[in-house]
């Protein structure tokens, strides 16, 4: 199955690469420690709800946010672990007898990012929350493929991922992380796309060219053409 996107916007946020054009310069993981305490300051949001959000909601919001998709947009949110490092603080405190916080607790499920970009944005459309596991991005691309199919009308698909709890590095790789992307998608060709890209569901070669979500990025920046695999799947991008 190939699908075809027109990427009409886009947004992008890691430690090392703030904003959209910041991804000019990636380079590939070095294995370098990055500071696990950086957030963005998420200027939209008030101090007081700002709080409160996880540092994966965080960059999340700032990717969508950097999108700038339509009022009142459908919305996709994707992540491999979701909520995990919340989740985990609260089985800790129950483990210590502690007291559980009921914010931490209201937001540790997998649409967190989705139901608080809702409520900070007044956008009633609806939303979907994707976790397949290390296919989680293409998958999330598959969802907003059928949804518009049903209506052309543009889609805000949001994903990303932070470092998993400790216990669990030993079955985990992932040198990119934390990342958030968004994108607003049409079907539609538009003028006033930035790239197209191809997603091919079956037609990946061992052949080809492992691509780190950075490389993705750094294409859309740069404004040129980029092909190779992410999660056994075949992706090309034009920016013509």
């Amino acid at each position: 199955m190939r699908l075809t996107f027109d990427i009409i916007s886009w947004g992008a946020w890691s430690p090392l690469y703030q904003q959209a054009l910041d991804w000019r310069h990636w380079q590939a993981p070095t294995g370098v420690q990055l500071p696990p305490a950086l957030t963005p300051k998420l200027q939209q949001v008030s101090p007081n709800q700002r709080r409160r959000l996880s540092p994966l909601t965080k960059i999340l919001l700032a990717a969508a946010f950097q999108a700038q998709p339509p009022s009142q947009c459908r919305s996709i949110f994707a992540s491999q672990h979701g909520e995990i490092n919340r989740t985990m603080s609260l089985l800790n405190d129950i483990t210590h007898k502690n007291s559980l916080s009921p914010t931490s607790f209201s937001q540790s499920v997998h649409n967190t990012a989705s139901g608080i970009f809702s409520i900070l944005t007044h956008n009633q459309a609806a939303s979907t929350a994707i976790a397949a596991g290390s296919s989680s991005l293409s998958q999330a691309f598959i969802e907003a493929y059928g949804l518009l199919h049903e209506n052309a009308e543009p889609i805000l698909l949001v994903y990303g991922d932070e470092p998993v709890p400790a216990i669990f590095k030993e079955f985990n790789c992932q040198p990119e992380w934390p990342i958030a992307m968004a994108f607003v998608l049409t079907k539609q060709s538009s003028n006033t796309r930035v790239a197209k890209l191809t997603v091919d569901t079956v037609n990946s070669q061992k052949t080809d060219t492992t691509l780190h979500y950075g490389q993705m990025l750094q294409a859309l920046a740069c404004r040129s053409p980029l092909a190779g695999i992410i999660a056994n799947q075949h992706w090309s991008i034009n920016c013509d």
